[in-house]
C-alpha cells in the first residue's frame, strides 16, 4: 500500500435542465476541472483524522496558503454518533463501515477548489472523494465502480438524514464527463457524444444562495400547479408537455402558478432541443450559447431565481464575446457561467473581474479519479 494516496473529484454545471429534476424531468450537465481533493495515508491504530479545509474559504479562486483546516478525529471502534444534522464526514464514515469498506485507522486531508454555497454542489463532491480516497487506500474493488461510489455517496448525504435530494450531483463527481440524466422511474444516466468547443467560464457572484426563497418562487408553485392540473388527467409535467393543449391548461391557472409552470415547460423544449444538438459532431457552439442563455431567461423571468449582480456579470461577459451563460444552481446568488470562445476567454475575465467578481476558465473534466503522487498535492 503506498505510503499516500492522492484523489480528486469534479464539481459540476448544469447546462440545461435547471430545476427540472424534482418534476422528474431530464438533465444535461457536465463535470468541470473545478475540483476537490484528498490525501490520505494509513496509521497503525483505528482512529480516522481528518483535516477539512476551513469553510470560511468559501470565494471562487481563494486559496488555502497558511493551510487553514478544521479538523475531526473518529475512533472506528466505537459506534460513529452525529454531531449535528448533516455531519455528513460521519455520515460517510458509517455508510462505508456498513458495508465492510474500512478496516483500519487512516489520516486524511480534504481540500478544495469548489466555492461553498454557491450551486457549486460542493458537500456532494466532499463526500465522493472521501469515499473514492478511502476505497483507493483500501484497495477496494469499488473504488472502480462510479455508480456504486454515487450509491454510497448519495446515502451517506440523503438517505442517512432523510433529506430530500436526488442522485445528480453524486453522478457528476463520480462518472464526470457530459451526461443526460433522467429523473424519471428509474433514475438513469448516459454520457454524450457532442464535445462542445471553446470554454467554460465561471463567476462568484459572492453572493449565498437563498434556498428558501427559491423554493417558495419555483419549486412549491410549480408543484401546486402540476396537482391543480390533476383534474384534467395531468400526473405531471411530463404528461403535461405532451398534451397539444398544454399551454392553454397552463394559462388557465392564476398567474402564480402559470408563470413558473410554462417555464418549466419551456425549459423542458430546449432541454430536448439541447439534447439533440449535443448528439451532433461537430456541436454549433453558438447555437448551444444562445439555447443556454434562452434557458436562463426563462430561470430569470418564470422562476425568479436570478438576481441583479448574476445579470450584471452575465450581461457583461455577453458584450465581451461569451456565446451565452446562466445561473448555475438553484439560485438566488452563487456562481454562474458563459460559454465562450477560447480566444475571448482572457477578455471576458477581466471584464467581469474588473467589476469585482472571481472568474475562472473551466473545461469539461473526468469523474473522480486517483492522482499521480506527483500532481494535485494541495
Amino acid at each position: 500500500m503506498p505510503d499516500v494516496i492522492r484523489v480528486s473529484a469534479p464539481s459540476r454545471v448544469c447546462l440545461f435542465g435547471e430545476h427540472q429534476d424534482y418534476l422528474g424531468l431530464d438533465v444535461i450537465a457536465a463535470a468541470i476541472d473545478l475540483r476537490f481533493y484528498a490525501r490520505i495515508s494509513g496509521r497503525s491504530d483505528q482512529k480516522a483524522c481528518i483535516a477539512i479545509r476551513d469553510s470560511r474559504l468559501d470565494q471562487l479562486n481563494a486559496g488555502n496558503p497558511d493551510g487553514s483546516y478544521d479538523y475531526l478525529t473518529v475512533d472506528l471502534d466505537q459506534p460513529i454518533m452525529y454531531a449535528h444534522h448533516r455531519d455528513y464526514l460521519r455520515s460517510t464514515l458509517n455508510v462505508l463501515r456498513r458495508n465492510g469498506c474500512i478496516n483500519g485507522g487512516f489520516d486524511a486531508t480534504l481540500d478544495s477548489e469548489i466555492p461553498i454555497g454557491k450551486g457549486m454542489c460542493s458537500s456532494s463532491t466532499m463526500i465522493v472523494v472521501l469515499i473514492k480516497a478511502i476505497l483507493e487506500w483500501m484497495g477496494h474493488p469499488a473504488a472502480q465502480e462510479p455508480r456504486q461510489i454515487a450509491d454510497w455517496a448519495f446515502q451517506a448525504e440523503v438517505s442517512e438524514f432523510g433529506e430530500p435530494g436526488g442522485q445528480m450531483d453524486h453522478i457528476m463527481a463520480a462518472h464526470g464527463g457530459l451526461l443526460h440524466l433522467t429523473f424519471a422511474n428509474p433514475f438513469t444516466y448516459r454520457s454524450l457524444a457532442g464535445k462542445p468547443g471553446g470554454c467554460l467560464i465561471l463567476f462568484d457572484s459572492l453572493q449565498q444562495k437563498e434556498t428558501t426563497r427559491v423554493l417558495a418562487g419555483a419549486k412549491i408553485p410549480t408543484l401546486a400547479a402540476v396537482e391543480a392540473l390533476k383534474v384534467h388527467g395531468i400526473d405531471g409535467i411530463r404528461d403535461l408537455a405532451q398534451r397539444p393543449d398544454a399551454e392553454k391548461l397552463a394559462g388557465s391557472l392564476p398567474e402564480k402558478l402559470s408563470r413558473p409552470l410554462l417555464a418549466n415547460l419551456e425549459n423542458k423544449r430546449l432541454l430536448t432541443e439541447g439534447l439533440r444538438l449535443l448528439t451532433e459532431q461537430p456541436t454549433d457552439d453558438v447555437v448551444l450559447g444562445r439555447m443556454i442563455s434562452q434557458h436562463h431567461a426563462q430561470l430569470r423571468d418564470g422562476l425568479g431565481i436570478s438576481t441583479p449582480v448574476i445579470e450584471e456579470i452575465l450581461d457583461c461577459a455577453t458584450a465581451h464575446g461569451a456565446w451565452g451563460g446562466k445561473i448555475n444552481g438553484s439560485g438566488g446568488g452563487g456562481c454562474c457561467f458563459v460559454t465562450a470562445p477560447e480566444s475571448r476567454a482572457d477578455e471576458i475575465i477581466d471584464a467581469v473581474q474588473s467589476r469585482g467578481y472571481p472568474a475562472r476558465r473551466l473545461h469539461i473534466d473526468t469523474g473522480a479519479r486517483r492522482e499521480n503522487n506527483h500532481e494535485s498535492d494541495q
